[in-house]
């Protein structure tokens, strides 16, 4: 089962959105693109409009959905590998925020991981409550080392008609690296090899 069947054969998707920034420089010197990626599914909450205990059904197969997003997060690089990656969404106003953290969970970090070429460090995450068109940061740090301040960065994405009360919005953002034009110290990715 290609991925994405897979996912339909969990969630009730409505619909997708892909969003890419290229910063040549910001304020600098222009150098080599920066590209920054975030994809976004909206599928049906069950859970809309009523408490259930019990998240399971959102979590379980929520590997589906950090394959999915991952897979086509990556693509929108251009064949750069993914430095820093993130994770999040909204819950629309008939959900609750937990809704959404059931379905970013580690079942969903591993498979977002694995999607995007490997990650061992811990996957930031924002998560909310919000109406149609409401606009999210998705934090983003490098995947392989949290503490790595040049990949501190988020991308901001708002989709116009969602998510709708009974849906939730769960996205991904990846970056092909660090911000342009850090230079405020820190643990450097030359770090990492030591």
């Amino acid at each position: 089962m290609n991925v994405d069947n897979e996912l339909r054969a969990a969630y009730d998707v409505r619909c997708w959105h892909s969003f890419v920034q290229e910063v040549e420089h910001d304020g600098g010197k222009p150098r080599d693109a920066l590209v920054k990626a975030a994809v976004a599914v909206v599928i049906r909450n069950p859970f809309a409009g009523s408490y259930t205990e019990d998240l399971s059904r959102l979590i379980a197969p929520s590997a589906a959905l950090g394959k999915a997003l991952g897979a086509r997060a990556s693509a929108l690089l251009g064949g750069r590998p993914v430095h820093s990656y993130g994770k999040g969404g909204i819950a629309g106003t008939a959900g609750e925020q937990e809704h959404v953290v059931a379905c970013v969970t580690t079942v969903f970090g591993d498979a977002l991981r694995a999607a995007v070429g490997g990650g061992l460090a811990w996957i930031s995450s924002a998560s909310k409550v919000g109406v149609a068109g409401t606009a999210i940061d998705i934090p983003l740090a490098h995947k392989d080392e949290l503490y790595i301040r040049s990949h501190y960065d988020a991308i901001s994405i708002a989709v116009p008609d969602g998510p709708r009360p009974d849906e939730l919005l769960i996205c991904v953002g990846v970056a092909s690296g660090g911000r342009v034009h850090a230079r405020v110290g820190g643990k450097t990715i030359d770090d990492l090899a030591k």
